[in-house]
């Protein structure tokens, strides 16, 4: 019999702040990571402090935010009212405490809950605070949320605002990285809910004066748009609408009072019914759902009353009711695309021409599919049930209960033996695995029809669930892990392709990444150092003299399942796939996967040749 254990007085314990959000930083951030995701930690650190300097602008203090990263060190200003001098380190050191809680002009802000500089704080190794007002400053600086030093001056010339500036602590997040491109994808997507607002990042400028219809002229190139993005605002709300030509899945772009709610919620399921609902009342058809939204691409911006999210993070709303007297957010969303979306297609007959003539070839295409998606759908029920292609995790993308569901992911590899050691070392609650037989087909310039048809695509699409839109997205990463070698890349390059062919939102949206796992192991007596570089193999060697053990690694199946814990755990090295702004994606696939051989054969040799320059250069030194 088991001997029982003590239950005193001795085993409660109270927690100051700054202990809590150390031991629970989920709580506050959702996932820690290095950088390579865009909801890694460090970006809604970044971000905490940017919202209080958004919510000065839209009180009308400051038109311009400046912030610099250097290194790992991040400083953001702004020209605000400042902070009231004798608060400075109440605000950033005292949970719930903040200026926003007795105005109303704050209640359609975002940080309404006063935790969001004092998680900053305690994350940070390093965290100083500046405020300037009335020609006098306070300053105070902390280190994991202990305060260090505080100092005021009676006499100042510094134009009145607030700067932040902080150092991620290392010992929270490991070996981590600012990546330009998210922060710059924030950064724009602030400047276009707030007209007017400059934002200089690292010396670059960036400002909307269209709002919205910004935001969709950035994501989709003018010749894949099937007519000009329809843009209409109202009092607290403001949406964009036009539909791509090829892409075959919706792509949305929703906000909540400035925030970006990558996961919806109640307004983005209220605005996709608005639009359904709008749409068959002005045609007098009822058209299929799918059929009206196929394809479209389309951004929706609310304010709401004092919102409520399902996480710290405040990636999906909660909310019901707009709040302040008003409707509810499905009432008031769809009595304003009823009116404005309704009044624009009678004013413009040729969008209207061209959002039917979309329809009715979505309705068609629909019609030849759908005895295939339906035998599709048949066989991947059958797979779920009785092949090992999937093997499952516990929490799901979009499982609010779970505050783990940032971290849900599904790599997709080849082979029994690869899919085998990272079964047997993942985390069997957030990471799931998905078998490849074989290589992928090319997709390149096929239809939709073939997604359904080839086995491992139908298969994928079930896992993932992304049929028509993100929304419902069960892995919040999608890594693509295959071996180091020329069919490894091969492999990587085909599942690209399918995902830019009839899934461009997956990356778009920033959920897809390659895995990186180590090409030698160097090793002695003592240490073991994993190699994911011919330089680091150079280095291991000189640190570990003399003549250590070197293993090369030549496919994931050979990593035992006790080292490769090491590579999908909390060191895990991911390179996300990003698009490049300057390229559409039919020209993206066009030049690497399609017959332009010649000019293809070129860029391989001129790239090749560049990078043995490096490694030349690299063996010289």
């Amino acid at each position: 019999m088991s001997q029982e254990s003590n239950y005193t007085e001795d085993n409660i314990r109270s927690l100051d702040w700054k202990e809590h959000i150390r031991m629970r930083p989920g709580m506050y951030i959702g996932k820690l990571g290095d950088g390579s995701s865009p909801d890694d930690g460090i970006y809604i650190l970044l971000k905490e402090v940017l919202d209080n300097s958004i919510d000065e602008y839209v009180m009308g203090a400051g038109k311009t935010i400046d912030i610099s990263i250097q290194g790992n060190k991040v400083i953001v200003r702004d020209y605000g009212r400042g902070i009231p001098l004798g608060k400075v380190v109440d605000v950033v050191s005292k949970m719930n405490t903040g200026g926003k809680y007795d105005s109303k002009a704050f209640k359609k802000s975002v940080g309404l809950n006063g935790v969001g500089t004092k998680a900053v704080n305690a994350l940070s190794s390093f965290f100083k605070v500046e405020s300037t007002r009335d020609n006098k400053s306070a300053s105070a600086e902390f280190e994991q949320g202990n305060l260090i030093t505080q100092d005021f001056l009676d006499d100042t010339s510094r134009r009145k605002g607030t700067k932040v500036s902080f150092i991620p602590d290392e010992v929270i997040f490991k070996n981590y990285k600012y990546r330009s491109e998210y922060i710059v994808k924030m950064l724009k997507n602030y400047v276009y809910l707030n007209t007017g607002l400059t934002i200089v990042f690292n010396g670059e400028k960036y400002f909307s004066e269209n709002g919205l219809k910004d935001l969709l002229e950035e994501n989709i190139n003018e010749a894949d748009k099937i007519y000009p993005i329809i843009h209409l605002r109202g009092n607290d709300i403001e949406v964009a609408i036009t539909h791509h030509k090829t892409q075959y899945s919706e792509e949305y772009h929703s906000f909540v009072n400035g925030q970006n709610t990558t996961q919806g919620g109640t307004h983005l399921t209220a605005y996709r019914e608005a639009i359904v609902r709008t749409i068959r009342e002005f045609y007098g058809k009822n058209y299929e759902a799918s059929d009206i939204r196929k394809s479209i691409v389309t951004a929706v911006a609310i304010k709401v009353m004092e919102p409520i999210f399902e996480s710290q993070t405040k990636t999906k709303l909660g909310s019901t009711d707009m709040g302040g007297g008003l409707p509810t957010v499905r009432t008031f969303i769809n009595d304003f695309l009823k009116t404005q979306l309704d009044n624009f297609l009678h004013k413009n007959p040729d969008h209207a021409e061209k959002i039917q003539r979309k329809i009715l070839q979505a309705e068609r295409e629909r019609k030849e599919l759908s005895g295939i998606r339906k035998l599709a759908k048949d066989r991947a029920k059958k797979a779920n049930l009785h092949n090992k292609k999937l093997r499952d995790c516990r929490v799901h993308f979009g499982d609010i209960k779970n505050e783990r569901n940032l971290e849900s992911t599904l790599f997709i590899t080849e082979g029994d033996s690869a899919s085998g050691s990272i079964t047997k070392s993942r985390d069997v609650n957030t990471q799931a695995v998905f078998s490849l037989k074989g290589k992928p087909l090319n997709s390149y310039g096929l239809s939709k029809k073939i997604v359904y048809e080839n086995e491992e695509f139908n298969l994928l699409q079930a896992a993932l669930n992304i049929e028509e839109s993100l929304e419902a997205l069960r892995y919040n990463n999608i890594v693509i892990a295959t071996d180091a070698d020329v069919d490894g890349m091969h492999i990587r390059l085909l599942l690209m392709t399918f995902f830019l062919q009839f899934f461009p939102e997956v990356i778009k949206e920033g959920h897809l990444y390659i895995l990186q796992t180590p090409l030698f192991r160097v090793r002695n007596k003592k240490e073991t150092i994993y190699c994911y570089t011919e330089q680091e193999r150079v280095n291991a060697i000189e640190k570990l003299k003399p003549k250590p053990e070197i293993t090369r690694f030549k496919g994931l199946g050979e990593i035992s399942p006790d080292e490769f814990k090491h590579f999908i755990g909390a060191n895990i090295r991911l390179d996300p796939i990003m698009l490049d702004d300057h390229m559409s994606i039919e020209e993206l696939l066009s030049f690497y996967m399609g017959k332009n051989t010649p000019s293809r054969q070129e860029f391989i040799i001129n790239n090749l040749k560049v990078e043995l320059d490096l490694v030349a250069d690299e063996n010289q030194a």
